[in-house]
């Protein structure tokens, strides 16, 4: 017979996790998500159509043969439609995994997401700490269609999990985050990670400091709702 305080403890741990696996709050180190299309028109036009919010072109992702579109998502939060830049020909090898999945996607699709960091290098050396393999930090940059260009620091990780785990960004602390003049209108009402293994899958969160509600799914998946002025989109990996 197990003791009243054992009891306690028990059903309390049994409702936290109960709890964060149902909560469809976003984690709170979200800094934006990405929403992958072959052709970025028809991606913009996809989201103002479910939305009413038109996304605003963002720019240019040097030597990765990306560009991008952004609307705001709340404070410090965003969405980015990402699709493949026409101009660029060539990119390096850490980054032909994301354009090659761009290329292939007719159809708007969630191809992940990233979390902020306030020390990158700090975070890099705890991986390190860890065991856990990882690429980076590398440097990136974009520039603004007014010119202005922002600078960050990313981290990938050498196994996502299926995709559903983040790339970790510090943004320049010269650069705006882009959720401050991005086009607003739009909350992030749902952002879950399902897996057929959310035990395995929440170690692995903690591990990475990461309060990401996960839920049980057929396979590794990211799941989204956005609400505009015009309804609701619904999104997935």
């Amino acid at each position: 017979m197990i003791s009243r305080r054992q009891f306690v403890l028990i059903t309390a741990a049994a409702l936290a996790s109960g709890s964060a696996l149902a909560s469809n709050e976003a984690p709170p180190m979200l800094d934006h998500i990405l929403l992958g299309i072959s052709d970025l028109d028809r991606g913009i036009a996809f989201v103002e159509e479910h939305t009413g919010v038109r996304a605003r072109v963002g720019g240019v992702h040097p030597s990765r043969g990306t560009r991008n579109a952004l609307l705001s998502l709340g404070e410090r939060r965003y969405l980015e439609i990402v699709a493949p830049d026409p101009a660029q020909d060539k990119v390096p090898d850490f980054a032909e995994t994301l354009l090659n999945m761009l290329k292939a996607a007719t159809a708007p699709t969630l191809v992940g997401w990233s979390a902020h960091l306030d020390d990158i290098e700090a975070f890099a050396q705890k991986l390190k700490y860890q065991k856990i393999n990882f690429d980076g930090p590398r440097p990136g940059s974009r520039q603004r269609p007014d010119g202005r260009v922002l600078k960050w620091k990313s981290l990938s990780l050498e196994d996502d999990h299926n995709g559903v785990l983040p790339f970790f960004i510090e943004w320049d602390r010269e650069s705006p985050h882009p959720s401050t003049d991005a086009p607003s209108g739009c909350q992030l009402e749902r952002f879950v990670l399902a897996d057929p293994d959310p035990p395995t899958l929440g170690k692995l969160c903690a591990q990475l400091g990461l309060g990401a509600p996960i839920e049980k799914g057929s396979a590794s998946q990211l799941l989204a709702r956005i609400s505009g002025p015009k309804g609701k989109l619904e999104l997935s990996s």
